[in-house]
């Protein structure tokens, strides 16, 4: 007597609960179809659109992130460096080239969230387009690591992995044209654990 009941509320439980768990697997698995690669960075230019598909817009719902219009910005990551190593707060990384035609930039170091590492009040933890030094060519070094290095030293927390975050404002870039050909900041690790 029960038994047809019971049968159809296992179902409706495993149906519902595998759905549930397999929506939020994708959320936290990825930000969206569409991802280009140049070098180490990824992004999702069509994340910020409204052509943008539902795991785009829900992933960006969930984490509260400001959305940029097409023609606005682009927010490129890096996870990994040149050689596919996850980045580790135990080693030194050296970022270096330019970046694309843009208004401004802003570069900063993130944990798994995408949010800024915390840093202390007097060490640098970002750089943007006027407060990196330059070579006379208009690029740039910057060393990312745990210790003081001359130059332009982006600080980092003593252990543990980080991304990168480089966010292009007001750039070509961020226009499916834009995108063709375009050259990114090179990101090599130069040395681990005391070296």
């Amino acid at each position: 007597m029960f038994r047809v009941p019971f049968l159809i509320a296992v179902a409706l439980t495993i149906a519902f609960g595998g759905g549930i768990l397999s929506a939020m697997w994708a959320l936290q698995a990825s930000a969206g179809f569409g991802a280009i690669r140049r070098g180490a960075w990824q992004a999702f230019p069509e994340a910020q659109t409204a052509s943008a598909d539902p795991y785009a817009r829900s992933h960006r719902a969930k984490a509260g992130r400001l959305l940029y219009g097409s023609a606005e910005g682009l927010v490129f990551t890096a996870t990994e460096d040149e050689q596919g190593r996850r980045l580790n707060a135990n080693c030194a990384y050296r970022l270096h080239g330019r970046t694309p035609t843009a208004r401004t930039w802003t570069l900063y170091a993130a944990n798994a969230a995408g949010r800024p590492l915390p840093a202390a009040e007097s060490l640098p933890s970002s750089f943007n387009a006027r407060t990196v030094l330059r070579h006379q060519d208009g690029s740039f070094d910057i060393v990312i690591a745990t210790g003081p290095r001359p130059g332009n030293w982006l600080a980092l927390p003593q252990t543990g992995s980080f991304s990168l975050v480089l966010t292009l404002l007001d750039t070509p870039a961020a226009g499916s044209s834009g995108l063709i050909g375009l050259d990114m900041p090179e990101l090599e690790r130069i040395g681990c654990g005391n070296g």
